[in-house]
C-alpha cells in the first residue's frame, strides 16, 4: 500500500517546526542583509537627492578622498568596490571622468597599469556632500547604536570582511 501524499498543511507544519530554520546563525544572517540593505537605501536615497551622486560614485570619491594623493590603481579600487566587476569599474570610471571628478593617470612603474585620482572637482563634490551624507549617517545608523556599540560593530564587520577578502594578487586569479 502506498504512502498517501502529504498535504500542503503537513509539510507547512514540518517547515515551521524544523529547528534548523531557528537556528542562530540564519537570524544573525539575515539581519545583517536586511539591516545592510536598509541603510544603504536610506543613505543613497541622501547622497541622490542632496548630491546627485550614486552609491556607485560616492564610494569612488571617498575611497579616493581618504587615500593618501587621492589616488589609486584601478586594479586596488576594483578590489575594494565588492559592490561592482572590475569592467563595471572601468565604464564607471569612463563616466566620472567625464564629469570631471576623477582622472585617469598612466603609472610610470608599469604602463599597463593606471591610477584612477581625484580631481579638484571631485573633491569638492566630495567635501560638499560630507556633511549631508554624515548626518545621514548619523539618523540611520548612529543614533541606533552607542559609541561601544559601534565600535564592536565596526571590529566585527573588518573581521569578516579581512577574512573574506582576498588580497589583490589573488582576487585576479579567477576567482
Amino acid at each position: 500500500m502506498a504512502a498517501e501524499p502529504a498535504t500542503a498543511d503537513a509539510v507547512e507544519d514540518a517547515l515551521v517546526d524544523d529547528p534548523l530554520l531557528a537556528d542562530d546563525r540564519i537570524t544573525a544572517v539575515g539581519l545583517l542583509f536586511e539591516a545592510s540593505a536598509l541603510v544603504a537605501r536610506e543613505l543613497e536615497h541622501g547622497l541622490v537627492d542632496r548630491a546627485g551622486l550614486t552609491s556607485p560614485w560616492w564610494e569612488v570619491l571617498i575611497r579616493l578622498g581618504r587615500t593618501p594623493g587621492h589616488r589609486l590603481r584601478m586594479s586596488e579600487l576594483a578590489h575594494a568596490m565588492a559592490s561592482i566587476t572590475p569592467s563595471g569599474l572601468t565604464r564607471l570610471v569612463d563616466r566620472m571622468e567625464e564629469a570631471g571628478l576623477v582622472e585617469r593617470q598612466t603609472c610610470a612603474e608599469d604602463r599597463r597599469g593606471a591610477f584612477a585620482a581625484l580631481t579638484p572637482a571631485g573633491q569638492a563634490q566630495l567635501l560638499a556632500a560630507l556633511p549631508d551624507h554624515l548626518a545621514d549617517i548619523d539618523r540611520v545608523l548612529v543614533g541606533v547604536l552607542s559609541s561601544r556599540d559601534l565600535a564592536a560593530l565596526e571590529r566585527c564587520l573588518r573581521l569578516v570582511r579581512d577574512r573574506l577578502q582576498a588580497p589583490v594578487g589573488e582576487a585576479d586569479a579567477g576567482h
